[in-house]
């Protein structure tokens, strides 16, 4: 399994402008970017903020844009796939 560490993004720009492993809060949701450059809208997850200002989000993160799909972990802000 493959980890890489996220950042979360306080500036509450646009998920379009996230780098990969990039988290964070735009018009009141949560996105993410996944490892593999896939943004995330994460609006049908449970997203829980720890102290540190990392996330945990569950279920499982699954994106598909059509062509390919993504499937992993955002847990304490380190990405798990």
């Amino acid at each position: 399994m493959n980890e890489v560490t996220g950042h979360r993004r306080e500036d509450e720009s646009a998920p379009s402008t996230y780098q990969p492993g990039d988290f964070g809060r735009w018009r009141t949701r949560w996105y993410a970017m996944t490892p593999s450059g896939m943004v995330a809208g994460l609006s049908d997850h449970t997203v829980t903020e720890h102290e540190d200002g990392t996330i945990s989000v569950t279920p499982s993160i699954l994106v598909n844009d059509g062509q390919k799909d993504w499937h992993g972990f955002l847990k304490h802000g380190v990405w798990r796939y």
